[in-house]
């Protein structure tokens, strides 16, 4: 449950809230009383974000930020210090995925998901950690996948690159107790497949609308990244299909694998017929600013047909 009472004026960074559980966290935690410094490429949804906060009598600072840019991540953090004096938390929610098989998937994406799943989070947790060790405490939330701990056919570089957020985590928490910085936190957010813009913004080279079984809503993972602003754990799978994959998965791999794979090819050839395109992975989309992507109702549409 979420200590109110910690939120409560705390400085919360969260990166990837222009949409998705990202924006649904930053609201929240406004509503909380948090001073909340949201950051993503698209400046226009940014500024609606912290529109919504102010408008509930919350305190917002806008930061465009790519995350795949280092120097773009420093400047987020100086920000926010400049702004609020310190950083008590750090989300960082960074996730594009590029689905399809993967020799179908032009590298210049592969690289993409690379230099923004895992460099961009690498840069947040180096720029939070530095500050956090500075400030003798502080909280380091990153936002992974099922994909973590079950690796997902059709999503194969997004799965990888999630894989080692939950490796860096349990890194960095040993580090941590080893260097005596037993004030800082560090937790992962493992969700099942959620109903977001994520969907749209990916990068697919399947043939076919993205879609997947059992969609979550997102609210269970807003719910999830706030409670672990004052209460992280090291592997959070959240819902009961999240935590039903990892202990399958830590039972028997290679059928939970093979399972899953079907499932996703099943889930798959269900979509609309689309052609080829990288999404937004390279270059913003100035839709999709919801929490949710709509992808279950587009589901409902397609099975009826």
């Amino acid at each position: 449950m979420t200590d109110t009472n910690d939120i409560n004026g705390s400085t919360v960074v969260i990166a990837g809230a222009s949409s998705g559980f990202g924006r649904g966290a930053a609201v929240r935690l406004g509503e909380l009383g948090a001073n909340v410094v949201v950051a993503a490429r698209r400046t226009a949804a940014l500024d609606e974000v912290v529109a919504e906060i102010t408008a509930k009598g919350g305190t917002a600072l806008a930061v465009t930020t790519d995350v795949s840019d280092p120097r773009a991540v420093s400047h987020l953090a100086a920000a926010a210090l400049e702004r609020f004096g310190s950083i008590d938390v750090w989300v960082n929610n960074v996730g594009i995925g590029a689905v399809g098989y993967f020799w179908d998937i032009p590298i210049e994406d592969h690289a993409r998901l690379v230099d923004v799943n895992l460099k961009g989070l690498i840069y947040g947790a180096h720029a939070a950690l530095r500050v956090f060790r500075a400030q003798g405490r502080g909280t380091l939330v990153n936002v992974g996948s099922v994909d973590s701990a079950v690796p997902l056919a059709l999503q194969n570089t997004y799965a990888a690159t999630k894989s080692a957020v939950r490796s860096l985590g349990h890194s960095l928490t040993e580090e941590l107790r080893m260097s005596g910085d037993d004030a800082i936190r560090v937790g992962t957010i493992l969700p099942w497949a959620v109903d977001t813009p994520w969907w749209t913004h990916a990068a697919n080279y399947t043939g076919h609308e993205p879609r997947m079984a059992a969609m979550d809503d997102p609210q269970i993972v807003v719910e999830a990244i706030v409670a672990a602003c004052t209460d992280p754990k090291l592997d959070h799978p959240v819902g009961y299909k999240a935590k039903a994959a990892n202990a399958s998965h830590s039972v028997m791999p290679g059928i939970t694998e093979r399972f899953s794979a079907a499932v996703v090819k099943s889930e798959t050839e269900k979509g609309a017929p689309v052609k080829a395109h990288p999404g937004a992975i390279h270059d913003p989309n100035p839709g999709s600013t919801g929490i949710s992507g709509g992808i279950r109702e587009r589901m409902v549409a397609e099975d009826s047909r």
